[in-house]
């Protein structure tokens, strides 16, 4: 079984789909949007808030799979995930060659639409926790409402701003910037019950870092949000 689903479905997957690497694209300062071109993407089964296992046959990384959040679902021919240099191997992605053909694991993950049981929700992200919440807010069901905060130490790390602005408008939301530092800018339980007065009757995702992921989960607990209503994802930055 092992063998089957690590490495036979995979490579199989792969070699199906066919992904090379088209644009390498700057997002933010250390942030790079991978733009990958393939056959069939309309048959890859992945919900938005998912990430695959990537590996890239490139001298230098193609021993080593590493997890990245898909940032927006599938365009056929295009593909795309979003990452922030944190270690060599992210580091390197920057200069990734375009035409480096991936192999990929997954889809994997619960942090998906379907896990919501309201439909209200809101979206709370760190930096470049904004990915997979980025790909989950393309695709919430007709009817679903969402509003956004994303916390960033400055403007320029703010990630995707025109793409949320559309997706929440057409989800007759908010988005909410909070702009500078932990100290600077609060994110507790009174200031997101100032932003979203009705955030208790809410569905809550949460990415980032995982000293964000907790100071979020603690204020919506204080607000009186239940387990069944909070879905969070650790980033590591």
């Amino acid at each position: 079984m092992v063998l089957v689903f690590r490495v036979l479905v995979p490579v199989t997957r792969s070699i199906y789909h066919g992904l090379r690497v088209v644009d390498v694209r700057d997002e933010a300062p250390g942030v790079v949007s991978i733009v990958c071109t393939g056959r069939h993407l309309e048959r890859l089964a992945v919900s938005g808030g998912q990430f695959f296992q990537w590996r890239f046959l490139q001298r230098g990384m193609w021993w080593q799979a590493h997890p990245y959040s898909l940032s927006a679902l599938p365009r056929p021919p295009y593909l795309r995930f979003t990452v922030k240099a944190t270690g060599d191997h992210s580091l390197m992605l920057h200069k990734v060659p375009k035409g480096t053909r991936l192999f990929i694991e997954g889809p994997y993950g619960a942090f998906t639409p379907e896990a919501r049981r309201s439909d209200r929700l809101l979206l709370v992200a760190a930096g470049v926790g904004m990915t997979p919440l980025r790909a989950l807010l393309e695709d919430l069901p007709r009817g679903v409402t969402a509003d956004v905060i994303v916390r960033v130490s400055s403007p320029a790390d703010l990630l995707f701003r025109s793409e949320l602005d559309a997706l929440v408008s057409l989800r007759g939301g908010t988005v909410h910037q909070l702009v500078g530092s932990r100290h600077e800018v609060a994110a507790d339980a009174r200031a997101l019950g100032s932003l979203v007065p009705d955030i208790a009757s809410r569905d809550v995702y949460v990415c980032g870092p995982e000293g964000f992921n907790q100071e979020i989960l603690g204020a919506v607990r204080l607000l009186g949000l239940s387990e069944q209503q909070v879905h969070h994802e650790s980033f590591a930055f």
